[in-house]
């Protein structure tokens, strides 16, 4: 998979928060022009205190549990964990394991934020820019913005919002079970960021893709861990 270059990643926390309200700008929140076919869900794993990251990409049919492709690498951690900053430290070994597939994904499933965060720049925005492709964002819990409680039933939803802006979707996936927080990353917008996420989820809270993705990493971490090297592909 290619794609352009955007920026360096040497970059302070104070240069990385200026660098996300740049790129910001540049995020497109809009409806897809095409229906999505194939999906890559991504995920990253570390040790708590480990310098190594672990990054993985699965790509599926969207509706499907059979996988198409999958890469794996393991990458030095070159940004600290500061909160709002995720994408700096996660990004770089994403796009290693990206630049590896042989695939074309339609759109890309994130384990994270997209534009439901602070400066508006979570890790989904971020990849999408780079990517240029349709991004979203899923993740377990808020980063930010103020919500109603969702009904309790599947396909339940209440409007992630800050103020008068709308930023994502509070969806309840799975009946009486804590809801998924999703918002749209980039070239996407709520309510198909929304859909993707109930057409891929199935029986359980989270997207097969990404339950997929996040069990591949951790194979990747055990692999390289167990055999010493520094990739796994």
């Amino acid at each position: 998979m290619q794609f352009h270059h955007l920026h360096d990643w040497d970059l302070s926390p104070r240069e990385a928060r200026l660098l996300q309200k740049e790129l910001a700008e540049q995020v497109r929140i809009v409806p897809p022009v095409s229906p999505w076919e194939t999906l890559a869900a991504c995920d990253v794993s570390f040790d708590r205190f480990g310098t190594e990251l672990y990054a993985a990409v699965v790509v599926m049919k969207v509706g499907s549990s059979d996988i198409l492709e999958r890469v794996g690498v393991a990458a030095p951690a070159s940004f600290p964990y500061v909160s709002g900053l995720l994408s700096y430290r996660e990004a770089p070994a994403l796009l290693e394991a990206f630049s590896q597939l042989k695939s074309d994904p339609d759109v890309v499933l994130c384990d994270g934020q997209g534009m439901a965060h602070p400066r508006r720049l979570g890790i989904a925005s971020h990849l999408g820019l780079w990517l240029n492709r349709p991004t979203v964002g899923c993740a377990k819990s808020r980063l930010f913005g103020t919500y109603d409680e969702p009904g309790p039933e599947r396909g339940d939803f209440s409007e992630l919002r800050d103020g008068a802006e709308v930023l994502g979707s509070v969806l309840r996936t799975r009946s009486r079970v804590s809801p998924l927080f999703v918002s749209p990353g980039h070239l996407c917008d709520a309510p198909s960021a929304r859909r993707l996420v109930l057409a891929t989820t199935g029986k359980w809270r989270l997207p097969v893709p990404s339950r997929a993705a996040h069990d591949f990493v951790n194979e990747v971490r055990r692999k390289a861990k167990s055999s010493g090297s520094d990739r796994e592909t």
